[in-house]
């Protein structure tokens, strides 16, 4: 007489058929799944190169700022400048306009 075996049938076909749902079912849904997921982590990677070129465009653009308020200290200074300038000349009109009428 042969002895008992340690687990019945049922258990070893309970197994195997949890063993080949694991790898028709499973198995090509993790691959899918991790296929996704590296499609959109190349996607993220291909935006985040395109927006670090887009950021270098506007640093590049707005680099010149500092020139701008220089600019507006010269422009300030110029008006001084031609503020004086026009009462000067202001005042040489004057003169001429009534050497003018002296004549």
């Amino acid at each position: 007489m042969a002895p008992d075996p340690m687990f019945p049938p049922a258990v070893f076909v309970i197994w195997w058929t949890g063993l080949l749902i694991t790898l028709v079912v499973f198995v090509p849904l993790s691959v899918l799944l991790l296929h996704r997921l590296w499609r959109t982590a190349r996607s993220i990677q291909l935006y985040a190169r395109d927006a670090l070129v887009a950021a270098g465009g506007i640093a590049a653009n707005t680099a010149q700022i500092g020139a701008l308020d220089q600019t507006i200290e010269v422009a300030g200074g110029m008006l001084t400048a031609a503020s004086s300038i026009e009462q000067k000349l202001g005042a040489a009109t004057g003169i001429l306009a009534r050497r003018a009428e002296r004549l």
